[in-house]
């Protein structure tokens, strides 16, 4: 099997329009403390198509389920994560209580995500890197028209997606090498 770069007709290490990073949105005491909180959570296995994913979730304000694509109301965003989906918030532009679901992310050593783009009914995506880094990828098009971009995920960092990088674009995250948790804070579509 090729490499990644045998297999993209077109590669680039600049994000697509609508992507934001920011590195160091929190310190690392912060990020000590919210690792500890986050372990505490119970995740559970993702399941889809009939297949279980090895990555764990947790969701909370809003329930998303894998395989019926629907959303339905979950659990109160826990206390601890307040002050970070604020910190979101800010990146995003909009009202913290406009976040109103919250997905945290445990991926093991061996764990990724294929191509996706996040379901339909959420809006602006943002998303903080706790512990491991990793490399986040975009892909938009087929074949000899397919492009890709990519971007690395600090830990203590930040992103935003929107516009183009949001609905024209999927990304995936490749095996992790360590562990990373990921808290990624969603408003619904109008």
């Amino acid at each position: 099997m090729g490499s990644d770069s045998d297999r993209y007709s077109s590669r680039d290490a600049t994000p697509p329009p609508g992507f934001i990073y920011r590195p160091e949105v929190i310190s690392e005491t912060e990020e000590r403390e919210l690792v500890a909180a986050v372990r505490a959570i119970e995740f559970s296995e993702v399941k889809m198509r009939g297949a279980v994913a090895r990555r764990r979730t947790a969701h909370f304000g809003w329930l998303y389920g894998y395989e019926t694509w629907r959303v339905e109301p979950g659990p109160p965003i826990p206390e601890f994560l307040l002050p970070l989906r604020t910190r979101a918030a800010e990146l995003a532009g909009v009202a913290a209580d406009d976040l109103v679901e919250v997905l945290v992310t445990e991926y093991q050593a061996g764990a990724g995500i294929g191509w996706h783009r996040d379901a339909p009914m959420f809006g602006v995506v943002a998303g903080i890197s706790l512990l491991g880094a990793c490399r986040f990828r975009f892909e938009r098009g087929k074949g000899a028209e397919r492009k890709t971009r990519a971007a690395m995920l600090a830990p203590r960092s930040a992103y935003l997606l929107t516009g183009e990088a949001r609905y024209a674009w999927r990304h995936s995250i490749p095996p992790m090498k360590e562990l990373r948790y990921s808290v990624t804070f969603r408003t619904l579509s109008a």
